[in-house]
């Protein structure tokens, strides 16, 4: 599995079938090595994953996350096998304990307590008996972590962490807590756009869902952020530590803040006003 120091995170519910193909390719041709697909409440993450394997040559596909409460341990674990089988070993497994509302209001699931939730799920799928061909290696999880407890998960009970909505801080941070030979892979969003006055308009558009999180309001907090700092869309302080804008000059140096810090791989989410990826930035940004 190759997945190259930067990978392009994004969404994909606005594209067609055959749309979100022609991206994965572009962004394989590009050079990047990994794409991040999230769940959310449009497709599910595993046969689209299945599709853009399918349709690509070289290009990772990982999942930014997929819902442990979408899929029991033994599904996701047999998916997990047969994808890299059928890939030849490029799809690697984010998994995430989600969201109380989207679990109990969405699915209507109970939503349990995040680490007892997750190192259950992740000894359930070590259980696995799979009777079908293997991948030539074993695959890899990941799974999406921001606090300390769950980055301890991450680190005794996965291959390494995905986590979201976060500051080369907290990857600094991350990386002290997971210890070397994990993999660590953030997201970061990103705006191709040099003024303030526009740049803070267009992130306030993507951010508020994220501050009305409890996870990611406590985690903010614990990076020195206040509440009133997510009030009102978030403060300039806060979502300039949150959205990377500017030139890609001025990007590209926000990227090697995670890198610097100890990130294997930066996950590049190019904000659109479409809501597709901005596939200007994505274009700039690929060689860093």
């Amino acid at each position: 599995m190759k997945l190259g120091k930067r990978a392009v995170w994004a969404g994909l519910d606005g594209y067609t079938a055959k749309e979100a193909a022609a991206f994965a390719r572009r962004i394989e041709e590009w050079g990047y090595g990994t794409l991040w697909i999230p769940e959310g409440l449009g497709r599910e993450p595993l046969s689209l994953a299945a599709w853009l394997l399918a349709n690509t040559e070289r290009l990772t596909v990982a999942t930014g996350i997929t819902n442990i409460y979408g899929r029991d341990a033994r599904t996701a674990k047999v998916a997990q096998l047969a994808l890299n089988e059928q890939s030849g070993g490029r799809f690697l497994l984010g998994l995430g304990v989600s969201h109380k509302p989207f679990v109990e209001g969405f699915r209507g699931h109970v939503y349990g307590k995040p680490i007892a939730a997750m190192t259950g799920y992740l000894d359930a799928m070590a259980q696995v008996q799979y009777m079908a061909p293997q991948p030539a290696e074993p695959p890899k999880t990941v799974i999406a972590a921001l606090g300390p407890k769950m980055l301890e998960v991450a680190r005794d009970k996965a291959d390494g962490a995905h986590p979201y909505f976060v500051t080369p801080e907290h990857t600094a941070e991350a990386r002290r807590i997971l210890g070397p030979g994990k993999l660590l892979c953030p997201e970061q969003m990103v705006l191709l756009e040099s003024d303030a006055a526009k740049a803070r308009e267009q992130a306030r558009k993507a951010i508020p869902i994220y501050l009305g999180a409890a996870n990611y309001r406590n985690n903010l907090l614990r990076l020195g952020f206040t509440e009133a700092d997510m009030d009102g869309g978030g403060s300039d302080r806060l979502v300039d530590a949150i959205v990377a804008w500017g030139d890609a000059a001025a990007i590209n140096a926000r990227i090697e803040e995670h890198l610097e810090a100890g990130a294997d791989q930066v996950c590049i989410q190019a904000l659109g006003r479409d809501g597709k990826a901005d596939e200007a930035a994505l274009k700039a940004l690929v060689k860093g």
